[in-house]
């Protein structure tokens, strides 16, 4: 055979493999795609499983197409489990397995969606559990306003119509020593609304390194686009200098805007310009602009984010300043959250000069962002806290996990573990109290080491990673630890004493349920 006729041949040898490579590849395919479709054969109809003992035993309590919407969901999620492939030896659940799992679905369905969970984490304003809890007179005062009627815009003084704002306005301005204030529903919306009023169709100045992405993705310049402010950015992202600011303002100026870093510090070779160096350059603008006869303001408005009202060397050392110190040193405005260190209800609370308060409660946006009788009452009840500082210090859960001593958190955490102790067996979970971390959380104290305790629980029975999924999902209330280096971690920082009995009892259900 010649060469030419052998390659030929083996040529065609590798084409006739190539061909019954792909069929039995084909047929493979076709044999995997008969047996999925057995499988999906085999499964029961809907009608079939609603009329199984343990869906007719619910049909009392629960309206008949409810159930049936629980059925068809499990159903769905094991043909799901099918389709993206199975082992050979897969069964289809029987008929009485899925009217279990149906009933199961559909009792977890008619659960609220929004209620109570222990917090274990060690993160203290925990955006994701609702931030600041509120303090007992807060909760008391939501509880007294929605049994009944209210007086959220009746004043008894007057015996006439009254104003959401008097609520809390009085209490706000003798607590910062603002001439006056008005509160939203969150800071984000105190941004946009002050933005709104005074810089709309006009400019105003912002340092680059101040341009923050708040929670959920909402940058400050998003928002200033939607305030139909335009947005003039000067400096650079570490540094920015008065002449940055000055070299930038002209007719169209109105407002020098900062924005304090609550959720991220950047140091090393920083600089920024201070709130009293702002005032002094709108100061001159101001003059400038009297002199020559022009009404429009230049402001100072400062975003402060998180908000402290009381003097605390804690706060000081991680670089927050009181509202009462940004108002001192000149600022116009200042907005900051209610549900951060101040540890309220989600609120935006804006401070400032009288005429500028004024306006902004004219503003159409006052209505569209105003707070709800529920929340004015929790923020009322806060703020009252606060004209005892040392009340607040102790009443108010968000100030008291913050600023207490490690060594109580220590003695929380000795009592967890002996309260673990006496209804977990030591052959099953081993409990030992750890010096750890602790984070403020909600985009506050970024930089802030808060020293803890926590009760680490190492699994000798089950693993840590089941358990930590079983007090989510499986415990009422839901337990929130940490899941660290295959132990569970309880901090005893954010726990209350009431909780405790509450981790003792979900970690020995997990216990038991382990086979």
């Amino acid at each position: 055979m010649t060469k030419t006729a052998e390659a030929a041949k083996a040529t065609e040898n590798k084409k006739a493999a190539a061909t019954s490579n792909a069929n039995a590849k084909k047929a493979t395919t076709t044999n995997k795609g008969n047996a999925l479709n057995e499988l999906l054969r085999g499964l029961p109809q809907v009608d079939e499983v609603m009329k199984h003992q343990n869906i007719e035993t619910l049909k009392h309590a629960l309206a008949h197409d409810f159930l049936r919407t629980a059925v068809r969901d499990v159903l769905d999620d094991i043909r799901q489990t099918i389709l993206a492939g199975v082992d050979e030896d897969y069964k289809i659940p029987t008929t009485e397995e899925i009217a279990h799992k149906s009933c199961v679905h559909a009792l977890q369905l008619i659960k609220p969606s929004l209620r109570h969970v222990v917090n274990a984490s060690g993160v203290i304003i925990h955006t994701n559990l609702g931030r600041s809890t509120l303090c007992k007179e807060a909760i008391e005062a939501v509880n007294d306003v929605t049994k009944g009627y209210s007086t959220l815009e009746y004043s008894t003084k007057t015996m006439s119509r009254g104003s959401r704002h008097d609520h809390i306005e009085q209490l706000i301005c003798t607590l910062t020593g603002a001439e006056a204030a008005i509160a939203v529903n969150n800071n984000a919306a105190a941004v946009m609304m002050v933005l709104n009023e005074f810089a709309k169709g006009y400019e105003a100045i912002v340092s680059r390194g101040e341009l923050v992405e708040i929670g959920g993705s909402f940058r400050v310049p998003d928002i200033m686009a939607m305030s139909n402010a335009k947005m003039v950015e000067v400096g650079t992202t570490n540094k920015t200098h008065v002449e940055d600011y000055e070299r930038n303002i002209n007719e169209n100026t109105a407002m020098l805007l900062k924005v304090h870093p609550s959720n991220y510090r950047m140091e090393g070779f920083v600089e920024d310009v201070s709130i009293k160096d702002l005032q002094k350059i709108a100061t001159a603008e101001n003059a400038r602009r009297k002199k020559e006869g022009v009404k429009n303001k230049v402001i100072v408005y400062e975003d402060q984010g998180s908000g402290v009202l009381i003097e605390d060397e804690f706060f000081k050392k991680n670089g927050e300043h009181t509202i009462t110190d940004a108002l001192k040193l000149g600022v116009d405005i200042v907005s900051f959250s209610g549900d951060k260190l101040l540890g309220g209800p989600q609120a935006g609370i804006i401070v400032g000069r009288k005429e500028f308060i004024d306006r902004l409660k004219k503003n159409p946006l006052a209505r569209a962002l105003r707070l709800d009788k529920m929340t004015l009452a929790a923020l009322e009840a806060t703020l009252r806290t606060y004209l005892n500082e040392e009340e607040a210090r102790v009443k108010i859960p968000t100030l008291r996990m913050l600023t207490e001593d490690a060594a109580v958190t220590k003695k929380r955490a000795d009592k967890l573990k002996k309260t673990f102790e006496k209804e977990v067996s030591s052959d099953d979970v081993t409990f030992k109290v750890i010096s750890e971390i602790s984070r403020a959380g909600g985009g506050s104290l970024p930089m802030c080491d808060i020293p803890t305790y926590c009760v680490c629980a190492t699994f000798n029975k089950g693993t840590a990673e089941e358990a930590d999924r079983y007090l989510i999902q499986e415990c009422e209330p839901p337990i929130i630890a940490r899941l660290t280096k295959d132990c569970v971690y309880f901090d005893a920082r954010t726990l209350d004493e009431d909780d405790l009995p509450l981790l003792a009892k979900g970690v020995q259900s997990y216990i038991s349920q382990v086979k």
